[in-house]
């Protein structure tokens, strides 16, 4: 629902843009530190109440496990997200799933990225939308998920339950998928001990139910103007290509792996 007076209303958006622009405002350029690239992370993933996900390429045949599998030998990464993996304000050829995807062809590696990032998306909701998205077989699941619960300031204790949850589902129903989760911060605005609880929900995520934690998107790209569209918040193309960078140096030795892996089965 986008009621007009909750969050996914148009007065809703426009309070949590005001919010997150002004926290931005008190990082200067060039000094982003963790909690600089959590304010962007954060509020570039809320900007949207609601969307739909980006397109992407995914051309797919049946396996013969019944799962179904993209064409041609490929193997599928999957990232679930927020407005910051679908997009926004971008064309879907220039988020930095399509991107990854020129850089997995460019090394010769055999896996196809889909981009399933939804503006908006709060950890609750990527609990409930990831079994839609694992009718077919995954290879590598990516999840990016917490930054609205972060800027909403939403109780910690939930957060860490709803990952969990995504994770879980994610092993039970493609148990030989790779799985990496991406940190977020809170907004340093919520206070020192509700950003300390809540970046130890991710490590400690990943140690407990042993996925693999990647670093944040926004590492160089957070709070420079030159690198972001009008709302100061979400990537432009140019701080996409930075983005895109960010993720490869994480999951270019994963997909290695992975390729070898599959290749010796």
């Amino acid at each position: 629902m986008k009621g007009r007076g909750g969050p996914g209303g148009a007065g809703g958006r426009a309070r949590m843009e005001n919010r997150a622009r002004a926290w931005l405002g008190r990082w200067p350029n060039g000094a982003i530190g963790r909690a600089g690239v959590a304010a962007v992370l954060v509020a570039g993933a809320s900007a949207c109440g609601g969307g739909t996900p980006a397109r992407a390429h995914d051309p797919q045949s049946t396996a013969g496990d019944g799962a179904v599998r993209p064409a041609a030998a490929q193997r599928l990464v999957l990232i679930e997200g927020t407005s910051l993996t679908a997009g926004l304000g971008l064309d879907p050829d220039e988020s930095y799933p399509a991107l990854l995807q020129q850089k997995i062809d460019s090394a010769g590696l055999p896996f196809t990225v889909k981009n399933a990032g939804l503006s908006g998306e709060t950890s609750a909701g990527a609990v409930r939308r990831v079994d839609w998205l694992l009718r077919g077989a995954v290879d590598v699941f990516v999840l990016e998920s917490g930054a609205n619960d972060g800027l909403r300031g939403l109780d910690v204790d939930s957060l860490r339950a709803n990952i969990v949850a995504t994770v879980r589902r994610v092993k039970q129903a493609r148990p030989a998928a790779r799985i990496c989760l991406v940190q977020m911060e809170a907004p340093p605005n919520m206070g020192p001990s509700y950003a300390r609880s809540f970046h130890d929900v991710y490590p400690e995520v990943a140690r407990s139910e042993r996925v693999t934690l990647l670093p944040f998107l926004l590492d160089g790209v957070a709070g420079r103007p030159e690198l972001n569209q009008a709302d100061g918040m979400h990537p432009n193309m140019r701080g996409e290509r930075i983005v895109a960078g960010n993720m490869w140096r994480a999951l270019e030795p994963v997909l290695r792996t992975v390729a070898a892996a599959r290749a010796a089965s």
